[in-house]
């Protein structure tokens, strides 16, 4: 297999607040091939969107290695890492928080060339006009402010924003959760079709296991900062292993209620617990309805339980 595009290696990040430590992500290692789209999935507060702010340096790891196209990018300052950014971008859950208020489309689409210093003011704007154009809008857009726009008009201003640079990958972060379901497909299909013309590669964060259905090639489950099943889309939508993956399928509605279904459905046995006071051994054993002794006791490790297909689980396998 080629060397990974983006690669981490037990990462860790700790958050203090009020009352303990969080520990937001826990040991988590996990690579991005070139021209794949990695799925990220998991319940809210289980450190998807701090992962993904890890993996593009807008925070710093406590421990762990991050590494673009074989480089060791973790420790690099600001002015090193800034030609790298050119190469490594985010597309967040709210745009209107993430777009500014007080500057126009057009100034906005212009930021990254000029943080950058690529082009003259001319050709910035025409860059701009072209990129609205890509994702859907007019060039006439480009005069307006955030406010002026829908939803889901806003989320592709900031996509045409994270594809200035000509990345090579962007980070997702529920990009989608925020909008309707029609918009929701509208946006989905439109990064579909820019990974293609661009050779993107995704890292596509949400907590709705159905957004993934035909986005991912491969899919990572997150619980409480720890990766518990990693595999190709179609053996994790066939057959997923951890419980925890289980529990999230049972959630997703089937539309044919007769067609046939061998994902094993499961009921939590608990709330989730604390992020302040994780269990120990397993983080999921206070939930599990397959719980032993051994599972309040250790933390299983990520390992390959059949061919590509790999889950944190001492009951599988």
């Amino acid at each position: 297999m080629n060397e990974p595009l983006l690669q981490v290696t037990d990462l860790t990040k700790n958050f203090r607040v009020q009352g303990g430590i969080v520990r937001a992500v826990d040991g988590v290692s996990i690579s991005v091939q070139a021209g794949e789209t990695l799925g990220l999935v998991g319940e809210s507060g289980c450190g998807k969107s701090t992962l993904g702010a890890l993996m593009v340096r807008l925070i710093d790891a406590d421990e762990g290695r991050v590494a673009f196209e074989g480089r060791n990018i973790t420790n690099l300052s600001r002015t090193t890492l800034r030609p790298i950014r050119q190469h490594i971008q985010i597309i967040f859950q709210d745009p209107f928080a993430s777009l500014n208020p007080r500057s126009t489309v057009g100034r906005t689409l212009a930021e990254p060339f000029l943080v950058h210093r690529i082009g003259t003011p001319a050709e910035r704007k025409t860059w701009g006009e072209e990129l609205l154009r890509r994702v859907g809008l007019r060039p006439e857009h480009a005069s307006r402010y955030p406010h002026e726009f829908s939803g889901g008009q806003r989320q592709r201003v900031a996509i045409a924003r994270a594809l200035a640079l000509r990345p090579k990958l962007i980070v997702c972060d529920e990009p989608v959760s925020a909008l309707d379901v029609s918009i929701q497909a509208q946006v989905l299909n439109l990064l579909k079709d820019l990974k293609s013309e661009f050779g993107l590669s995704y890292i596509f964060i949400t907590h709705d296991f159905s957004v993934l259905g035909n986005v991912a090639q491969r899919i990572a489950v997150m619980y409480l900062g720890r990766i518990v099943e990693l595999a190709e889309r179609t053996k994790l939508w066939r057959r997923p292993l951890h419980p925890y993956t289980q529990l999230l399928f049972s959630a997703v509605p089937v539309p044919d209620p007769h067609a046939i279904n061998d994902r094993r459905r499961v009921a939590a046995l608990a709330d989730p617990p604390s992020p302040l006071d994780p269990p120990s051994g397993c983080h999921f054993h206070t939930r599990c309805p397959l719980k032993e002794s051994i599972c309040t006791q250790r933390a299983p490790p990520l390992r390959e339980v059949e061919p590509g297909h790999r889950a944190a689980c001492h009951m599988v396998g």
